[in-house]
This record gives structure tokens, C-alpha cells and sequence, in this order.
């Protein structure tokens, strides 16, 4: 204990009391809790309930156990500190706290429990004093009570634990599992949402008055082994029909309201889970859904029932069956125009073809007619080699006469004739080429063929 140095006291209780301290070396503020009771072997310390279950609990919203020290007999817990407990928070509290605080608060401890319960403990003395709180993070504390199953209660000298122990519990059932802690935050929760205790009971018999009170007395419809846990210890359940939870609750929305009457049942069995507790309605907005699961918002809305009418008649009006006629024939129109444009470019550029053709055989038929003897050159660029394949406008002509376009129909194939092979006709050089093939220098052509 001489590394660290004790500061002050922050909590008493029957087991033992809380200190404030400082690790010398690190600067570490911790919460040294010192044991009243002597523990001469280590072997005792080390088999204590709350070492066994808090060391093999590791949770955001459980209490850290740092180290456990005994020293001359004394035994001394070393926790991480917390600022305050929840107690502490709402006794000099005038203003309620917002259901989205108690919400985040409830949330943090359920998943907390929800831990414990996975690995087979439970509390058995949750109250607001040792649901610890720095800043917006809660956690569950002492553990000193989660051992044996068939303890007899009252565990603590604390009257405020009997406000929040459940009616199997004030019953003396020999028998009872992790659904008292589920009562227990029922009771913790609405006290968050009013500042005020739910049942508060000044003795065991006070307090099942109290909760008959609240939420009616049991039947044998409600909770049967409820009764018979009072005729064995001869207790008679006093007359009450109950009163709703929402007027003792009035700032609790309606899922509040709800969650609060399943965890306060009056059977252990139809509590909920810490589990099914999570999935409860009352907190699915502290669920972070990622924004690739988020439902896309539709870009149409639906119109509200007074406009609804004149829009869908609207709709009907403007694609009728007339307009959708229209439609089609325009569309149609455009396609048929698309093609004989196009029909038209392939018919003069085969008109230029024949021409060029015409001419070329009138020409040499003609001795009189001089010819050049060699093709014009064009700039500095280098003569082309052909090799028997035409080009020029005849070759265009002929792959825009079987290009198929759209949806309209396929254009005609015209007959386009032969090309000029080298040689010429009846063994004369062939001098013309087509008209398309001579340019003129220092002029540039658009590779796109006009219509």
C-alpha cells in the first residue's frame, strides 16, 4: 500500500468503506475499497465471490478490478475510480433528467448485465448507489453480494436495497435467478424518469404493500408460486387492483412505460432477459446502424389523401391511351426521317459513284482525250499502294447500306459496281481512281460523311 496515498473517503458501507487515492508513481487516481473484516490467508482472499467473478469479467460497463492487496490481514480492493454514483446524481437533483439521459444510462447497465448473465452471475444487489457514473459512462459495482444462490436476505444493513428487491426475494424463495436484477432496474428506472422511489418500503412486509399497491395484488392467473411462497411463511397478499404505471410515471413515453411494467412482473419468468431487454423498442435509437445498411430514402413521396385523387387523375390524363399513340408516332416519325436521311446520303454517294464510273469509261474509250500520267500529288505525303480493294465513296456507300440502325427497318442494298482494278479497262493504265480520291492541297475534309 505505500505506493499509493490515500486522499479521502468517498463511501462507508456494512463490508467495508471506499477511498479516494493516488498511485505515487503513474499519477493515477484509483477508488481503494478496504475491507472491514480480517482475512488471515491469502487463499481466503483469493476465493472471495467478488474476486472470482469480477476477475473473470472484463466490460466497458462493469467496474475494473485493478488489484487486490492484503497487507497485516487487511485485505484491499483497487479499482478504476469513478466520479459519482447514480444515487449521488438524483438526491440533490430538482430538474428530472430527459428520458434520452435515462435511456443511455439503462442501456450502458443492461449491456452489462446482459455480460454477466452470459457468464452465469448475477448481482443481487442492484440500487442507484452502485451504479457508478464519470461523465456519460455507467457502471456496475460491488459485487460483494453475487455468491450463493440461497442466501436469506436482507443482505446489507441498507434500507434503500429493500426498494428494489424483488418479491421472490422479500418471499424468502430458496430459489431464484438473474431476474431479480431484471425488478431491480425496473425500480432503478422509474426512479430515473420521477427522482423519486417506485416502492419504498420501510420494512419486508411494507414493501410487498407497497408494490401490491402499485401494480396489483397476485393471482393465481399472475403468479401462483408467489402464493405459495406466502402461505409457507404465513404471509396474506393484501387486496389492491393497482394503479397504471403512466400516472405515477407521467413523463415516460409509452415505451418506458411498457419496459417498466415487464421488468416489475410479479412472476420471475415473464421478466425479460438483460437480453431481450436490448431489443426492447425503448432502445432502438442507441442502436448505430452504419450508413450502407440505412434504408435509401424513395425520391417520391406519397401525396396526402386530399390530393392523392387529382393527382392520380392527372397521371391517367397525361398518359392516356391517345398520348401514348402520339407518343409512338413521333417516335416512329423521327426514326422513319433518321433513315431517309441517311437513305439519301447512301443514294447520292452511290449516284457520285455511277457518275465517276460513267465517266471513266467514256474516257477511255476516248483516244482523243489527253490523260495525265501519273495521279496529282497531294502535299508531300507518300503514294498509296493498292492492292485491289476498293475505297472511297463506293466503299462507304456500300458499309452505310448494310449498317443497321435502331429499331427501323434495314436500308435497301443497292447493286454498286465493280471497282476498278489496276490495269484499267482493255489494258489501259488506270488514271482515275474516282473523283473522291483527288484532293485538293491545302484543303481538309470533315471524315463524317454529309447526308
Amino acid at each position: 500500500m505505500e505506493r499509493y496515498k490515500i486522499i479521502k473517503e468517498v463511501g462507508n458501507g456494512t463490508f467495508g468503506s471506499v477511498w479516494r487515492a493516488l498511485h505515487k508513481q503513474t499519477g493515477e487516481v484509483v477508488a481503494i475499497k478496504i475491507m472491514k473484516r480480517k482475512y488471515y490467508s491469502w487463499e481466503e482472499c483469493i476465493n472471495l465471490r467478488e474476486v472470482k467473478s469480477l476477475r473473470k469479467m472484463k466490460h466497458s460497463n462493469i467496474v475494473k478490478l485493478k488489484e487486490v492487496i492484503r497487507e497485516n490481514d487487511i485485505l484491499y480492493f483497487v479499482f478504476e475510480y469513478m466520479e459519482c454514483n447514480l444515487y449521488q446524481l438524483m438526491k440533490d437533483r430538482s430538474k428530472l433528467f430527459s428520458e434520452s439521459e435515462v435511456r443511455n444510462w439503462c442501456f450502458q447497465v443492461f449491456q452489462g448485465l446482459e455480460y454477466m448473465q452470459q457468464r452465469g452471475y448475477f448481482h443481487r444487489d442492484l440500487k442507484p448507489e452502485n451504479l457508478l457514473v464519470s461523465k456519460q459512462t455507467i457502471k456496475i459495482a460491488d459485487f460483494g453480494l453475487a455468491r450463493e444462490i440461497n442466501s436469506s436476505p436482507p443482505y446489507t444493513e441498507y434500507v434503500s436495497t429493500r426498494w428494489y428487491r424483488a418479491p421472490e426475494v422479500l418471499l424468502q424463495s430458496p430459489a431464484y435467478s438473474s431476474a431479480v436484477d431484471m425488478w431491480a432496474m425496473g425500480a432503478i428506472m422509474a426512479e430515473l424518469l420521477t427522482l423519486r422511489p417506485l416502492f419504498p418500503g420501510s420494512s419486508e412486509a411494507d414493501e410487498i404493500y407497497k408494490i401490491c399497491s402499485v401494480i396489483g395484488s397476485p393471482t393465481e392467473i399472475k403468479w401462483a408460486e408467489g402464493l405459495k411462497l406466502a402461505n409457507a411463511i404465513n404471509y396474506q397478499f393484501p387486496k389492491h387492483g393497482g394503479v397504471p404505471l403512466s400516472s405515477l410515471i407521467p413523463c415516460g413515453s409509452k415505451d418506458a412505460i411498457n419496459l417498466i411494467t415487464l421488468l416489475c412482473s410479479w412472476d420471475p419468468c415473464k421478466r425479460p432477459t438483460a437480453s431481450e431487454v436490448l431489443r426492447h423498442p425503448f432502445f432502438q435509437s442507441c442502436y448505430y446502424v452504419p450508413p450502407s445498411l440505412r434504408p435509401k430514402p424513395t425520391a417520391l413521396r406519397t401525396p396526402p389523401a386530399a390530393n392523392r385523387g387529382s393527382l392520380e387523375q392527372k397521371s391517367v390524363k397525361r398518359y392516356s391511351g391517345d398520348n401514348l399513340t402520339t407518343l409512338k408516332s413521333s417516335y416512329a416519325l423521327s426514326s422513319v426521317k433518321a433513315h431517309s436521311n441517311l437513305n439519301t446520303g447512301v443514294q447520292r454517294k452511290l449516284e457520285i459513284s455511277q457518275q465517276d464510273a460513267t465517266k471513266n469509261i467514256k474516257t477511255l474509250k476516248n483516244p482523243a482525250v489527253k490523260q495525265p500520267r501519273q495521279r496529282p500529288s497531294v502535299g508531300d505525303s507518300t503514294p498509296t499502294i493498292h492492292t485491289g480493294k476498293a475505297h472511297g465513296p463506293s466503299a462507304t456507300a456500300e458499309k452505310l447500306a448494310n449498317m443497321r440502325i435502331g429499331p427501323g427497318k434495314q436500308p435497301v442494298k443497292r447493286t454498286i459496281p465493280p471497282p476498278m482494278r489496276a490495269g484499267g479497262l482493255n489494258g489501259q493504265p488506270d488514271l482515275f481512281l474516282g473523283r473522291s480520291q483527288e484532293v485538293q492541297a491545302g484543303r481538309t475534309y470533315p471524315k463524317k460523311v454529309a447526308g
